[in-house]
């Protein structure tokens, strides 16, 4: 079996994949900057037993990160668990996907994967909006090639940020309220930040579809707060939270085999 591995700066999501390729498994954690190659470890020990996994039948690993400390602690961990080098998706990484940008080598290992399982399960137009500490979109054109996107703040980003600055704004759930006007404080906070996010996604995602003359894109959604957000607007043709994981597995699969 094999693990992706997809450390964010806020949450690091992990995915069990069998031989074919499909997810078995998932689990999701904080992340945390101080967490050692042991600690990580006998997450992945707990984690596995605790849903009647051996951590014995796992033979690999990639691992896509933003948090370069992490990069090295997750790559000690495997290389204790197999002996040997698991893959670090960096930027140089073959993915076997066209980057066209001025410099491909800054964008994220997570972009890339969400834009490599987006076109293999969706398809060549389709564009990707990830809901995660930065709301990203990525963009992949009628070629199958990438060719960017946009990088905002995300919503929880967002929302500290207002609750941190503004006092007499107290923490309120993250859900879509169920009108834009909001009638109260608790629901005005809602919809600005839910509702803005929608209104953000698809006011940026229309631009896109318009200069790359791609009106016919599908439009997925991934990340911890897209099916949040998806409640508030009808963007998405679907809402895929294990997109990440599924592109950290292609890109694994692609370097093994090429």
């Amino acid at each position: 079996m094999f693990l992706s591995v997809d450390v964010g700066n806020t949450q690091t999501t992990i995915g069990l994949f069998d031989e074919d390729g499909t997810n078995l498994m998932g689990w999701r954690m904080p992340t945390l900057h101080t967490d050692t190659s042991d600690s990580l470890r006998s997450r992945l020990y707990g984690y596995l037993a605790m849903d009647g996994f051996d951590i014995s039948s796992v033979d690999d690993a990639a691992v896509a990160s933003v948090v370069p400390v992490l990069s090295r602690a997750w790559m000690r961990c495997f290389q204790r668990m197999f002996g040997r080098d698991p893959l670090l998706i960096s930027p140089g990484t073959s993915c076997g996907m066209p980057l066209l940008l001025k410099n491909p080598a800054r964008v994220g290992a997570d972009r890339i994967a969400n834009a490599i399982a987006a076109l293999r399960t969706y398809g060549a137009p389709v564009i990707v909006v990830d809901f995660g500490t930065a709301t990203n979109i990525d963009v992949v054109d009628r070629d199958g090639a990438y060719r960017g996107g946009t990088i905002a703040p995300g919503v929880m980003l967002s929302a500290d940020a207002l609750f941190a600055r503004a006092a007499k704004l107290a923490s309120v759930p993250i859900e879509a309220p169920a009108h834009a006007l909001g009638d109260s404080t608790e629901t005005a906070v809602q919809s600005g930040l839910v509702i803005g996010a929608a209104a953000q996604a698809e006011g940026l995602v229309s631009r896109i579809k318009a200069e790359l003359a791609i009106e016919d894109a599908a439009v997925v959604g991934t990340g911890g707060l897209a099916r949040t957000v998806g409640v508030a607007t009808d963007l998405f043709d679907a809402i895929d939270p294990d997109l990440t994981l599924r592109g950290i597995h292609d890109i694994w699969h692609w370097v093994r085999t090429h």
